[in-house]
């Protein structure tokens, strides 16, 4: 997974009205607030990502399987605001057959423009296997589908409500590649309705390096509208890792931002009540083992 998977994009800290809100002091401390939050909230990583996207596939863990998907670089860069989005790390557990449990969270630094750290993008989500298709490696099956679901929790210096997020996933993977349909609906940490939408298009699985591309649009009533597109790489370095690395351009409220991304993600096993069957990891990545 990862996920948010859509939303939050801009919505972990939103708006300048959402920060006033929350921050009433004198006007001068509220435009300094408001400006920061706004930053922050267009950095935060999305409620259902997997590595390097914003959206998710329609995939699971194995039972007793863990992943997992770990950014220690990430950069955003919104007009004279710079900020560092690392670490931002996803756990996840297959606990069932076609059942995955996934927690996450980002760590978001101010660089330049002020403003505190901050914990963000945090969530708890179960994520499951409608109809096992191609992406499970079903012989001549069509259309995988999933759902994914579960709260977006409060973070530090960021918002403090609670949230919930719902997806469906629908996958399809082809000889000349693999395609990822996401729409998501949000009730946002500080409640306002949100939707999402977005395409993943990834080059033939077999490839060592393979590229990737997303486009996504995503709108928070009364407070943001955002269009993104991103394009990268995903480099299979052998059947135990995979690296990313992914440039993103979106406009958010018409404000331009720029991101870069890099990653990787791994994966253990254990059979049943016994310790990890290896010392060395098995990565899923997103699609390659899935």
């Amino acid at each position: 997974m990862g996920k948010g998977r859509a939303g939050i994009l801009a919505g972990s800290l939103a708006l300048a009205d959402v920060a006033m809100r929350r921050r009433a002091h004198t006007r001068r401390t509220l435009a300094a607030v408001a400006l920061t939050a706004f930053v922050l909230g267009l950095c935060a990583p999305p409620a259902l990502a997997y590595r390097p996207f914003d959206g998710t596939d329609a995939a699971v863990a194995d039972v007793n399987e863990t992943e997992i998907e770990l950014q220690p670089f990430g950069y955003q860069k919104t007009g004279s605001q710079s900020t560092a989005v690392a670490p931002f790390v996803v756990y996840n557990y297959g606990f069932a057959d076609r059942w995955e449990m996934v927690l996450q969270t980002a760590m978001l630094s101010p660089i330049t423009g002020g403003g505190q750290p901050s914990v963000a993008a945090t969530g708890a989500f179960l994520k499951y296997v409608i109809i096992p298709g191609s992406l499970q490696d079903k012989s001549g099956s069509g259309i995988s589908v999933a759902t994914e679901f579960g709260p977006l929790l409060p973070g530090i210096n960021a918002d403090s409500g609670v949230g919930f997020s719902w997806a469906g996933i629908v996958s399809q993977r082809w000889d000349w590649g693999t395609a990822h349909f996401n729409v998501e609906t949000n009730l946002t940490r500080d409640h306002q309705a949100e939707a999402f939408v977005g395409v993943i298009l990834e080059g033939p699985r077999d490839w060592k390096v393979r590229p990737v591309l997303e486009t996504f649009y995503d709108k928070v009533w009364t407070e943001t509208e955002s269009r993104s597109v991103l394009v990268g790489a995903i480099w299979q370095v052998d059947k135990d890792l995979a690296l990313d690395a992914a440039y993103r351009y979106a406009t958010v409220n018409g404000h331009a931002v720029n991101e870069i991304r890099a990653g990787l993600t791994f994966a253990f096993k254990e059979e049943g009540d016994k310790a990890p069957t290896k010392p060395g990891v098995t990565f899923s990545n997103w699609g390659l083992s899935r």
